[in-house]
């Protein structure tokens, strides 16, 4: 070998090979098991999303995922704990659209988090939600029920599965834009609530449609509309509320994950590859579709990135806290 081989050589074994950027990505893998803190109790849309997920990532990162349920504050105590976790790439946030979004206009000062306290990481899931009633009440439209509650000012209760939801807010922009007045009561979560919706100790609610969508087709409980600007492929038969003469209430629940602050650039890339790969699964699709959830739709290709993830968060952060200024909605 001459010595012009032999230094050329030397060089190449001592130069680490520059990656691109999904090689690098590959090339980070957790070391234990991991974490998705979901904010609410079991059975709602956000522990839904988790457990459905939580499954194919762990067969793909060759590691357990577990879900955590932390509930309360609206999801404000599930981000606090992932915002304060450990940035080493074991702890993920199911975040939704109260914690991710409207949270931060309805809790101003209070909201224990900021922003920039945690990273993107890629949108799963666009669901939308649903108005239903329990059987008993006399109401199978829309325009029933806003005549009810003028009958009955205030008397009405109307359950959300927490102060901040989408679904709180969704409530407040059918009384803003009805003209009425229900008693809204948060619940820590879809699971309670719909107990109580079942039983008829509350009259009126909304929830994310995968959640309720069981109790709806069996007759449980009644709805009325869903709030995205298309029908469901899911439930066909059920108007939008701009159908029934709502536009303006309209709010399509998100799902995602996002992970601390300062969690390393190459963990967000793998989980974000993950999540594309999964939601491109059939299986995953069918099952999203029966639950009447939407696809990302944040690239090109329908799917998600920690950047677009961000930017959309940052646009749902300033369209919320105007909806919140507009209702003149509070927490205690």
């Amino acid at each position: 070998m001459t010595t012009t081989r032999r230094t050329i050589l030397g060089a190449t074994l001592a130069t680490p090979l520059v990656l691109p950027g999904a090689a690098r990505a590959q090339a980070w893998a957790p070391s234990r098991t991991v974490r998705i803190v979901v904010g609410f109790t079991p059975a709602g849309t956000t522990d839904i999303a988790a457990r459905l997920l939580a499954e194919p990532l762990g067969r793909r990162l060759g590691q357990q995922v577990v879900v955590e349920n932390r509930p309360g504050a609206g999801g404000n105590i599930g981000s606090q704990v992932v915002a304060t976790a450990d940035p080493d790439g074991h702890t993920l946030l199911m975040q939704t659209i109260s914690g991710g979004a409207i949270n931060y206009g309805l809790y101003g000062a209070r909201m224990p988090i900021k922003p920039e306290d945690l990273a993107a990481v890629g949108l799963m899931i666009r669901v939308p939600n649903a108005i239903f009633v329990t059987p008993n009440l006399p109401a199978r439209n829309i325009a029933e029920l806003v005549a009810l509650a003028k009958a009955q000012p205030g008397k009405l209760n109307l359950g959300s599965s927490g102060a901040g939801t989408s679904l709180h807010m969704t409530g407040e922009l059918l009384k803003l834009e009805a003209g009425i007045d229900m008693t809204h009561v948060p619940f820590r979560g879809a699971g309670p609530m719909l107990q109580e919706a079942i039983a008829g100790r509350i009259e009126v609610a909304v929830d994310n449609l995968p959640s309720v969508i069981g109790h709806l087709r069996e007759g449980r409980l009644r709805p009325l509309a869903v709030t995205t600007k298309e029908r469901s492929p899911a439930m066909p038969d059920v108007p939008t509320t701009a159908e029934a003469g709502f536009p303006g209430v309209e709010a399509t629940a998100w799902f995602g994950l996002q992970a601390p602050a300062r969690t390393p650039r190459a963990a967000i890339q793998r989980y974000s590859d993950e999540l594309n790969a999964i939601l491109k699964e059939e299986a995953m699709q069918r099952r999203i579709a029966d639950l009447g959830g939407m696809a990302p739709a944040l690239t090109p290709d329908g799917g998600t990135s920690p950047d677009t993830f961000d930017a959309f968060i940052k646009s749902e952060i300033a369209k919320w806290g105007e909806v919140v200024r507009r209702s003149g909605a509070r927490v205690e």
